[in-house]
């Protein structure tokens, strides 16, 4: 059984024919698909199904998307995609601040978002020729075991930011563009503009940083990136 076929795929949408496609081409990849067409019910079908993945459309009867996603927050990491029509950059930055890994605009390729899953998770597996573990003074990162603490405390982030986080921590005081941050993150084929990969180091600096305004551990290199720095790292 492939890595794939032992995931569950959450589909969040009140169009029936984006359901019915979106779960053809998830079932052909070898993923299970459940589904929700509207704010009220994803809760209890989130509970009882427990997805690995959860696609959510911002604009749902009932409650929605952004609500959802920031509810689905409180309690799990799960990595969402969200799905919408609006191309305003403030909505994506707002589903990106609740806790959304990646975002997606209306019309799409169902390719598109197949490929974008698979990355999703096989970024989050990460690469095992680099450190599995780092701790910088109280930062502990366990790549095995996809956990991160501080001063023994458990820090919780989507998946994206830790893949993010990881990124910079396994090669401290490298800098790294926006882009490269990115193309670790979700791959190199996907679009994205720069307050995208803001907003994900600013979500880790809210969870991490003593003082997220001063970073200790994640620095801006202004006109390049970011590094990460944080006294002497041991792997």
């Amino acid at each position: 059984m492939s890595e794939q076929e032992k995931k569950k795929i959450l589909i969040v949408d009140d169009e029936p024919q984006i359901v019915r496609v979106l779960q053809g081409y998830l079932e052909k990849a070898g993923f299970n698909v459940v589904s929700a067409m509207d704010g009220i019910r994803v809760f209890k079908i989130f509970q009882t199904e427990k997805p690995d993945f959860v696609i959510l459309d911002l604009n749902l009867p009932g409650m929605d998307g952004l609500e959802i996603c920031r509810r689905i927050r409180q309690d799990s990491g799960v990595p969402i995609l969200m799905l919408t029509a609006r191309s305003e950059e403030a909505d994506k930055i707002v589903g990106l601040e609740l806790g959304a890994d990646d975002y997606i605009v209306k019309p799409f390729s169902p390719r598109e978002i197949v490929a974008r899953i698979k990355t999703i998770f096989r970024r989050v597996s990460g690469d095992s020729s680099l450190p599995q573990t780092v701790r910088a003074g109280d930062l502990f990162i366990d790549l095995d075991r996809h956990s991160v603490s501080l001063a023994d405390r458990p820090i919780e982030l989507t998946p994206t930011e830790f893949v993010i986080l990881t990124t910079l921590a396994r090669q401290p005081r490298r800098v790294f563009s926006r882009s490269q941050l990115m193309e670790n993150a979700l791959g190199s084929s996907f679009e994205s503009f720069d307050r995208t990969i803001d907003t994900h180091i600013k979500n880790i600096r809210l969870k991490l940083e003593p003082d997220p305004k001063n970073p200790m551990y994640i620095q801006t290199v202004f006109g390049l990136g970011y590094k990460f720095e944080a006294g002497d790292n041991e792997n």
